[in-house]
């Protein structure tokens, strides 16, 4: 119980500190372009036109709304970010009695990350009504609605306009990355460990904690297009401006989303938050002006 108390309060601290940059890249991934690109360099010193980055972003909403407004959507975002917690402690416990392999084989590594699965799909599904809230309540920033105003208002408006399934929209395209996103990281990294890693070497725990840490970071760049269509879907047609034309279309289902998305060359639209270089020909809903 202790420990789940620790996870909670470090993860809530965590989620606090980091929420302002979640609030900049869901608006960069439902097409809010608020401001006009600028003339700066790439990695390589070219001079390019860019889009705004994090800090400009940044200054920008908290010209508009205050310093306060970078924290929109952070209540029903603590919500989830504690039930899930407690529900994913809950869930490896109920599953931590299992027969285990040999630790280090590949049978090892696939009963744990097995485990892990389940129990990061529960705590996804439990909590996934409370992260449609959250995107919504950020959403509302570009249309300066405000119909979504607390978390329990959130929960009637939603149920009252969608019913049960409102709060799941978005919910499979979200399960499917972070299955995906585990079994690539857990199993790249036992691979790593195994055949390039040798146990003579100095330092062997932080080496493989280290490879660990980067096929996590090469796995959710392969799965973001993911992340991406299931924030999407989370505020489709969901009577907010930054969910409809022309910021988005409506999309039937999140299969056609993607093939939207796919077909523009936008599935990593708000991936990067630094040197966002201006797409070519791309018409922004903002000014309805065509920049080049």
């Amino acid at each position: 119980m202790a420990d789940t108390c620790g996870q909670v309060l470090l993860g809530s601290g965590l989620t606090v500190l980091s929420h302002p940059l979640m609030y900049i890249k869901v608006l960069v991934q439902v097409g809010h372009e608020p401001l006009p690109p600028t003339l700066g360099r790439n990695l390589f010193g070219r001079q390019v036109y860019q889009l705004p980055g994090l800090f400009a972003y940044a200054k920008h909403i908290i010209k508009i709304d205050g310093k306060a407004g970078l924290f929109n959507g952070l209540g029903p975002r603590l919500c989830a970010g504690t039930i899930g917690t407690i529900v994913h402690s809950k869930v490896v416990q109920v599953l931590g009695g299992q027969q285990k392999a040999v630790e280090g084989s590949l049978q090892h590594v696939v009963n744990e990350t097995t485990k892990e699965m389940i129990a990061r799909s529960c705590a996804t599904i439990v909590t996934h009504p409370f992260h449609v809230i959250t995107l919504r309540c950020m959403v509302q920033f570009i249309g300066r609605e405000a119909k979504y105003s607390g978390v329990f208002d959130s929960i009637i408006t939603v149920y009252r306009e969608e019913g049960i399934l409102g709060f799941f929209a978005g919910l499979i395209p979200r399960l499917l990355g972070d299955v995906l996103s585990l079994w690539i990281c857990n199993l790249l990294a036992h691979v790593i460990n195994t055949y390039a890693i040798d146990d003579s070497m100095s330092h062997t725990g932080e080496i493989k904690n280290c490879s660990q840490a980067v096929t996590g970071f090469f796995a959710s760049m392969l799965t973001y297009p993911f992340v991406l269509v299931s924030n999407l879907m989370a505020v489709n047609n969901c009577g907010l401006a930054g969910g409809l034309p022309p910021y988005a279309s409506v999309y039937p289902t999140w299969v056609d989303c993607w093939r939207h998305l796919s077909r523009e060359g936008n599935m990593s639209r708000g991936n990067s938050l630094f040197f966002r270089k201006l797409p070519a020909g791309k018409t922004y809903a903002i000014d309805q002006k065509r920049f080049f």
